[in-house]
């Protein structure tokens, strides 16, 4: 009887202890970017690189990390204005925005709306994968607060910018601004700021589909609404 109730012991605190663990190494991680140091990688190019390999094995990411201030104010502005319009005001994540997101997705009978903030992106991005579940989700929300106790605003949007995906195999501003444009992260001008912006959601898709109607209009909106956008300040 001793000997069982050790055994269950085990299964039930073995599962924590490698939660706790992962947890741990979570945090470290963010600690050690929060120093100034760059991730060479994410989660989600690992994954993107294995399915290019699949069909090129010798298959490689268009990525080049490039400091914040040679990342186009014009982009962040405009990020900022399609994404996550309190960007700098919320605590990692916008809980009206996700009920906004609840609501409407439950008028149209589908998902239609996230409502994630650059924080959540961000969070999914560097050690999650694209599968949604309710587990993940959770694990999103705490690698949130992680990088949000850790990090300034300024800082977590310069890594998002540096490592979110542009498109088949293109990866953070630089390799956008090369990959559409042939200039660099701090040579785009205010439309193909928006442009960019526009094409986060759907980043592949919109890499094939270059001419599409709603990409157009979108961007079009987007325009009007940068200037009013507030980009996040760095701790002094």
């Amino acid at each position: 009887m001793k000997s069982v109730r050790k055994l269950l012991l085990w299964i039930i605190l073995l599962p924590i202890a490698c939660v706790l663990l992962l947890q741990a190494y979570f945090f470290v991680q963010i600690w050690w970017w929060s120093t100034g140091h760059n991730p060479g990688s994410t989660s989600f190019m690992r994954q993107q690189l294995s399915i290019l390999r699949e069909k090129n094995p010798n298959a490689q990411l268009q990525f080049k990390w490039v400091p914040y201030n040679r990342i186009s104010n014009n982009l962040k502005r405009a990020i900022i204005a399609s994404e996550d319009s309190n960007f700098s005001e919320h605590d990692g994540i916008d809980w009206d925005a996700l009920q906004k997101a609840y609501e409407k997705n439950e008028k149209k009978g589908k998902v239609v709306a996230g409502g994630s903030t650059i924080t959540q992106q961000l969070a999914k991005n560097l050690f999650l994968s694209g599968q949604r579940s309710y587990l993940r989700k959770g694990q999103e929300f705490i690698i949130t607060y992680m990088l949000e106790f850790l990090m300034d605003k300024q800082r977590i949007f310069e890594i998002y910018l540096n490592v979110v995906e542009w498109g088949n195999g293109v990866f953070g501003a630089e390799a956008a601004a090369q990959h559409y444009y042939r200039t660099s992260a701090a040579g785009l001008g205010p439309e193909q700021a928006a442009r960019l912006a526009v094409m986060l959601p759907r980043p592949r898709f919109y890499d094939k589909n270059r001419g599409s109607g709603y990409l157009a209009a979108r961007t079009a909106l987007i325009l009007r609404r940068m200037n009013a956008a507030t980009l996040p300040a760095a701790h002094p």
